[in-house]
This record gives C-alpha cells, structure tokens and sequence, in this order.
C-alpha cells in the first residue's frame, strides 16, 4: 500500500469519524428538543387540565351557592308567611273575644229591659188592681 492510499483511507475514516461525531451530536441535540417540547406539552396539558378543574369546581361552588341562597329565601318567606298567618290568628281570636263580650253584655242589657218591663208591667198590674178595687169597692 502506498502512502497515498494509506493517507486517503486515514482522511475517509477520519471524515466518516467527524460525521458519525455530528450525526450524533444532531441527533443529540434533536432529542433535547423533542424532549423539551415533550414537556412543554405536559406541562400546557397540565396547565388545561387544571384550569378546567378550577372552572368545574368555581361552577360547582356557585350552583351550591345559588341553592342554598334559594333555600334559604324560601325558609325565610315560610317562616314570614308562618308569622303573618299567626298574627292574622290572634287577630281573629282578639275579635271573636271582643264580640262575644259585646254579645254578652247585649244579653245583660236585654235582660235588664225585660226585667224592668215585667216589673212595670207588674206594678202597672197592681196598680190597675188597686183602682179597679178602690173603684169597685
């Protein structure tokens, strides 16, 4: 073999060397990217998954929030209602009582002016008794 053949296959592998280095390097530096891209992708899928489990729980915590709101403006105009219907109760019974001592005290007045009738009729009685004896007699 001659120099030159020995010269020319020493800078062939050493070209072949230097490509097989940058191959690997690119191919080095290919994976790092797809790598970081592969995380960048996690983390944005992360990122979304959380945001939508953020709105899931915001929208959640209204719609709990709404029903106990609700809950508690019908327990409020249940016991109002509940209160009023009291009221108008003793109302009611105030009125009854009222009337039933009105009635009561008509009664006695009724009872009154009977009684004081009968006695004028009575003494009227007697009266017309005494002139019809005195008169006849």
């Amino acid at each position: 073999m001659n120099i030159q053949r020995i010269a020319l296959i020493t800078a062939m592998m050493a070209a072949l060397a230097a490509c097989n280095d940058n191959a690997q390097q690119q191919a080095k530096d290919a994976a790092d990217k797809a790598a970081e891209a592969t995380k960048q992708a996690a983390d944005a899928a992360s990122e979304a998954a959380k945001k939508a489990a953020d709105a899931t729980a915001a929208a959640a915590q209204q719609a709990s929030d709404t029903v106990k709101q609700a809950t508690n403006e019908a327990s409020d105009a249940t016991a109002a209602a509940a209160q009023q219907a009291q009221q108008a109760a003793n109302t009611a019974a105030d009125a009854a009582k009222a009337a039933g001592h009105e009635v009561k005290e008509g009664a006695k007045e009724v009872g009154r002016d009977i009684k004081d009738t009968a006695k004028d009729a009575k003494d009227a009685a007697e009266e017309a008794a005494k002139k019809d004896k005195d008169g006849n007699g």
